[in-house]
């Protein structure tokens, strides 16, 4: 786990960096240089896009990431790297063919509470498509071990174009509509990027000849798109269904909310980088000691580093939004449901990657799509009731189960677990620090409140993970730092 420690560090850095330009984006730069109005039009833009990414990939990042180790003649290498870059074609045609004809009704669909929202189908579908595809060489880069580039054009790239827009939207440069536009561009430019980056790594020599286990390739890329479309809509959806049944403005206020929460996800984020790949590996190796190791290991980093993040956010979240404007102030509730949900993803560790690449994963995908109408169902009911808290709650309720079930199935088929001793030592010292620092409030400005408050936790935090030896990874790391040199 050192050297997967080791490797992630650097996907780390990138990715909060791109959440700290998420955040100037999203906490300041939309919440000003836009209006509510277009700033919820982007958020149900860019969500419904996300939807419709596993739908147009048509499971190939995963697939790719699961049976490219499986293979070791060039030839057949060739042949399924073909493979990967068709098969989404066989689901862009058809939605391409059928936006096109079927435009007017899909817009009136989607405007149907919000009349803003119907003229915006091509932009939804060609940002889809960029999605989709990004994804396909984001992987193919994956499987030859070089995440890097690919996690700073997935965090930082769109981010730091978009931050530029709206600069250009700030001094009228440029309209609002021309905004719109130009992220379609954004997206589409970033997948070229991706692309001949991965061509670097290996270009392709095409090759017509499908590998023996066509068959198993395919039904997983089929199963593997319930899959993906799952995960998305358990994160997605409920900005998609906002903009269905209450003001627009509110997508823009979840969204802010959303992304405070989502900043708990972020060593999530960057440890799968390199734990799914090595995780197919070791699962096509049947190497079930080495997996019990990563899958118990990758749990309790995740877990100490995410419940970190999750104390700072929610005990400093009060003087957060003293520095946002009144009208995006309301979301205590989302920001504490959806961060929950995250912390729990995170105590999973590579739970995912184990599902997704063993032999177990159809059941697995089945019972994620049963979740996924859950989900839908339960926003149908609880977004009219109680707005956008109903949606978070809805989320929240979905990834409880969903990842019950995730979690009970890998012990039944594996005999895998990832919970150790020390995990309960993380969750008594969360409580602690939770406790000590719940009440304490500083009578300055919010920013000096936040940066203060954060710098005792994590002191506390910290020390007391490095006294009592809580994960010997996280250990090592801060011995670096904290041993007395001689």
């Amino acid at each position: 786990m050192g050297i997967v420690f080791k490797q992630s560090f650097s996907n780390l850095v990138i990715t909060y960096l791109g959440f700290a330009i998420g955040a100037i984006n999203t906490l300041f730069l939309y919440a000003r240089f836009l209006t509510d109005t277009y700033f919820g039009l982007v958020g149900v833009i860019l969500a419904t896009s996300a939807i419709l990414m596993p739908l147009l990939a048509f499971g190939v990042p995963n697939t790719m990431i699961k049976f490219f180790s499986g293979y070791s003649d060039k030839n057949t290498q060739d042949g399924f790297l073909t493979m990967m870059l068709l098969l989404p074609l066989l689901l862009i045609v058809p939605f391409g063919v059928f936006s096109y004809l079927a435009n007017d009704v899909i817009g009136s669909f989607i405007g149907q509470r919000n009349e803003i929202a119907e003229n915006y189908v091509w932009h939804i579908f060609l940002i889809a498509l960029a999605m989709a595809y990004f994804e396909v060489f984001y992987s193919w880069s994956r499987v030859h071990m070089r995440s890097v580039f690919g996690n700073f054009m997935k965090e930082i790239f769109a981010r730091l174009a978009v931050m530029i827009l709206l600069f250009a939207v700030y001094f009228d440069y440029i309209s609002v509509e021309t905004f719109l536009q130009a992220l379609v561009g954004v997206y589409l430019l970033r997948t070229i990027i991706m692309k001949l980056y991965a061509y670097r790594l290996r270009m392709p020599a095409l090759r017509v000849i499908f590998p023996s286990n066509t068959r198993d390739i395919l039904t997983y890329s089929v199963l593997i798109i319930l899959g993906g479309s799952t995960a998305v809509i358990l994160l997605e959806v409920d900005k998609f269904m906002i903009n269905q049944f209450i003001e627009i403005e509110k997508v823009a206020y979840y969204s802010v909310a959303v992304f405070i929460a989502t900043v708990i996800a972020v060593p999530s984020r960057a440890m799968h980088q390199i734990t799914y790949p090595m995780t197919a590996a070791l699962l096509n190796a049947s190497d079930k000691s080495g997996l019990a190791v990563l899958y118990q290991k990758s749990s309790l980093t995740l877990f100490i580093t995410s419940g970190l993040i999750f104390v700072l956010v929610i005990l400093n979240l009060n003087d957060l939004y003293l520095l946002l404007p009144e009208n995006y102030r309301g979301g205590f509730y989302v920001v504490l449901l959806i961060g929950l949900a995250k912390l729990f993803d995170a105590l999973l560790g590579n739970n995912n990657a184990i599902l997704y690449n063993s032999d177990y994963y159809k059941a697995i995908l089945f019972m994620g799509v049963l979740l996924a109408v859950g989900t839908i169902l339960l926003n149908l009911y609880l977004i009219p009731e109680i707005g956008i808290t109903g949606a978070a709650l809805a989320t929240f309720i979905a990834v409880f189960f969903y990842n019950l079930i995730k979690l009970l199935y890998v012990k039944a088929k594996l005999g895998l677990q990832p919970f150790t001793r020390e995990t309960f030592k993380v969750v008594l010292l969360l409580v602690i620090v939770s406790a000590v620092f719940f009440a304490l409030q500083f009578p300055f400005h919010p920013l000096l409140n936040i940066a203060l408050k954060s710098l005792l936790i994590t002191i506390m935090y910290v020390g007391v993970l490095y006294r009592f030896r809580i994960s010997d990874d996280i250990f090592g790391v801060l011995s670096k730092y904290l041993k007395p040199k001689k």
